[in-house]
């Protein structure tokens, strides 16, 4: 994504500069802070003041969360055609999310929410952005769970088109899929041999689970990533007769068979490789793919790790396992 991972480092800036401070700490409940409202400065963003009570980062970058747009116009439209300053300002704030408890998150980007309601323009824009950082699979920020409580504000929201809404509505549909946390669904697979089994079927401490099609460049790079990787090497060479620690399932979900078999022979012959005979998957929108390669991480009981995931949170997640 264009500008994104410049942005991201601009951001890891900010938060070195805001929220370094004295090692003096004090409890939450210790800490009194005097808050007066700040003043709007027009056609720019300003970054609200932080208390000098406030000496503990973690506190800092709360106030920070939920004070972040406090002296930002949002009745401005202008703004939105300038990234610079609210693309910008919207990255630096998202990147703040990390020091918020996971089920704290979607409390402040509701209200930013709610303010950019002042202005129809900047609302839409608002959403577009959360879009672009929380659900394109190209974003750094990608977190389908900080975008789950914006989809389900903004799917009867009058300020965007049915169009829009359309699209949202498609999109919280298939993010409350497989959430993490979840157990996957179940789906029926065929092997080369002509054999099909089930997906919980399977008996292994952690199921990694490709979505991929036969000849695609993407899917052979990252299947020569998975297998040069030496996290996930070490995981696979712990398999043995008693014991399974990684299986790797390849599903081809379309319905060229034979272009499927012909690419069998340069698939690792380690792995599984199946099909989805009667197009279950994809008729039934089991899983979001939204492209082609898609990673799940399962664990024994089938419950979801790692949606739609990288070789990189693949190759971090494994190299911790003993």
């Amino acid at each position: 994504m264009k500008n994104v991972a410049f942005f991201a480092f601009l951001a890891g800036i900010l938060l070195l500069s805001l929220l370094a401070c004295s090692s003096s700490k004090k409890s939450r409940a210790e800490m009194k802070v005097s808050y007066e409202p700040e003043t709007i400065v027009p056609d720019t963003f300003v970054l609200p003041r932080l208390p000098a009570s406030l000496t503990d980062p973690n506190e800092r970058a709360q106030y920070l969360i939920h004070h972040f747009w406090d002296r930002f116009d949002f009745s401005d439209s202008d703004l939105t055609t300038k990234p610079a300053i609210t693309e910008q300002a919207f990255v630096d704030y998202i990147h703040l999310f990390s020091f918020l408890p996971a089920a704290e998150s979607a409390a402040p980007m509701l209200r930013t929410l709610q303010r950019a309601e002042a202005d129809t323009t900047m609302y839409r824009y608002f959403v577009s952005l959360t879009e672009k950082y929380f659900y394109d699979p190209n974003s750094p920020f990608r977190n389908e769970e900080y975008y789950i409580p914006v989809l389900q504000e903004v799917i009867d929201s009058p300020l965007l088109t049915e169009t829009e809404r359309s699209r949202y509505r498609f999109q919280l549909e298939m993010a409350l899929k497989n959430r993490i946390g979840e157990k996957a669904h179940n789906f029926a697979f065929t092997l080369a041999t002509g054999e099909t089994t089930m997906l919980w079927n399977l008996d292994s401490q952690y199921l990694l689970l490709l979505f991929s099609n036969p000849g695609c460049p993407a899917c052979e790079s990252l299947t020569r990533h998975l297998e040069n990787a030496p996290a996930l090497k070490k995981a696979l060479s712990m398999n043995g007769p008693t014991r399974t620690m990684l299986t790797v399932l390849t599903i081809y979900p379309d319905s060229d068979l034979e272009e499927w078999r012909a690419h069998l022979p340069e698939m690792p012959q380690h792995w599984l490789h199946g099909y989805d005979q009667d197009m279950h998957i994809t008729a039934n929108r089991l899983y979001d793919i939204k492209a082609i390669p898609t990673i799940y991480l399962l664990d024994r009981e089938k419950r979801v790790i790692l949606k739609d995931t990288s070789i990189e949170a693949l190759a971090s997640f494994f190299s911790v396992i003993d």
